[in-house]
């Protein structure tokens, strides 16, 4: 989708089909986004197979959708790909869980992934992105967003001991469960698309940990630190570790390329932004802060009512299905002032909720900030401008907001 509106239009909130892909291909939902926080900040919508969902698209709505559990409930689904059909793994799948189970499986798992514990990967994330830019530096046209679509492999397989010849594949098959539409990665039907790569990675993770057992092979990775997991005292069986592995691949994949390349075309388009970062470093937290709000790659996550729940002026039916919209909530404008504006000196950019809120804020997202921090130190170090050298291509999804292809060509900086 375009990450800057444009220009308003009058919207008929009662034609507007959330789920028409177009929307995000080839469209822009943020005119769309804007009118429905004015005016219908709880909207329904009918589709013609006869499934329905009501729509939060407020910031204070979206983290309460997102927050409190007891209200909305994790445990039938909670990406909009599954609406209709409850997800078969719910209430074994980490993302599919509420507290207190999912409490007790994420615990574990999140004191690996603690500012203070991925710290000691920094220096090796730093010659990963360097090795990924240096390419880029030659001259020629460098596809960013076909490229980065591979870099959370590259830095997170070691974590998460994958070894590199599977990355690639690893990296399509999460693809294809996010963007199943998207011509890149449909294998038949959305339905097939989704089953392939479901049954590939689970497979995959169930092998990985077969293989463990066999050998007796120990290591510090998460995927065998799940191995030990222990919520309510049992261990996990191996379905319930293939399923969380393949939640844990999914996180890691699917949303920093997206931020990556989102965040680069930003500074492209807004070049005063682009010397304002360069001029100072100390700026690229912050840069990073704004990236994750403008670009807002996870659009949005589905929960379910627990109770008929009142929201937004209306009412949510028991067991209905609602989409918490982040991508507008983080250009929610009570909360982030001229919101569709990019500014890296933004004051409180670092509200913005592209990681989720709540129980199911992102376990990854010490690492992601720490690597998105060190890719924009490099490129900013390395790169003296950066320039379009063809269309953006969008992501056909309307969870993933995204690029397929972002064609640039970089020169080297000039240092003095």
């Amino acid at each position: 989708m375009r990450l800057t509106p444009g220009a308003g239009r009058d919207i008929d909130l009662d034609s507007v089909d959330l789920f028409d892909l177009d929307l995000y291909t080839s469209g822009d939902p943020h005119p769309v986004w804007d009118v429905m926080r004015a005016k219908a900040p709880l909207h329904h919508q009918v589709l013609p197979d006869g499934r329905e969902f009501w729509s939060v698209t407020r910031y204070d709505d979206v983290c309460r959708v997102l927050g409190d559990h007891r209200e909305f409930t994790s445990e039938r689904g909670t990406v909009p790909t599954h609406l209709g059909t409850d997800d078969v793994a719910a209430g074994v799948l980490m993302t599919s869980t509420d507290p207190p189970r999912h409490t007790e499986v994420r615990r574990p798992l999140g004191s690996k992934l603690t500012a203070r514990a991925v710290k000691s990967w920094e220096d090796s994330i730093r010659g990963t992105i360097r090795r990924f830019l240096e390419p880029a530096l030659d001259g020629g046209t460098f596809d960013l967003a076909e490229k980065a679509l591979l870099l959370p492999a590259m830095v997170t397989g070691p974590l998460l001991g994958i070894p590199a010849k599977d990355w690639e594949e690893l990296v399509q098959l999460t693809a294809m469960v996010t963007a199943p539409s998207d011509p890149h990665f449909t294998m038949g039907s959305e339905a097939a698309t989704l089953a392939i790569s479901h049954h590939e990675l689970v497979t995959y993770v169930k092998d990985w940990v077969r293989d463990r057992r066999t050998t007796g092979d120990e290591d510090d990775s998460l995927l065998h630190h799940l191995m030990s997991v222990r919520p309510g005292g049992a261990p996990l069986t191996d379905e319930e570790i293939a399923l969380d592995g393949y939640s844990i691949l999914l996180g890691a994949n699917v949303t920093t390329p997206h931020t990556v390349s989102g965040t680069v075309q930003a500074l492209i388009e807004h070049p005063e932004q682009f010397a304002k970062a360069q001029a100072d470093p100390t700026l690229v937290p912050n840069l990073v802060e704004e990236g994750l709000r403008w670009t807002s790659a996870a659009c949005n996550f589905m929960r379910y009512a627990v109770d008929d729940v009142e929201i937004g002026g209306g009412t949510v039916p028991a067991r209905g299905a609602v989409v918490a919209w982040i991508g507008s909530a983080n250009r929610d404008e009570s909360r982030f002032p001229d919101p569709h504006t990019f500014d890296i000196t933004r004051a409180g950019a670092k509200r913005q909720v592209a990681f989720g809120f709540g129980p199911h804020f992102c376990i990854g997202a010490p690492l992601a900030r720490m690597t998105l921090r060190v890719f924009f130190e490099e490129l900013l170090q390395r790169f003296g401008s950066i320039d379009l050298a063809g269309e953006p291509q969008h992501l056909r999804s309307y969870f993933i907001a995204g690029m397929t292809h972002l064609p640039i060509v970089a020169q080297k900086r000039q240092l003095p």
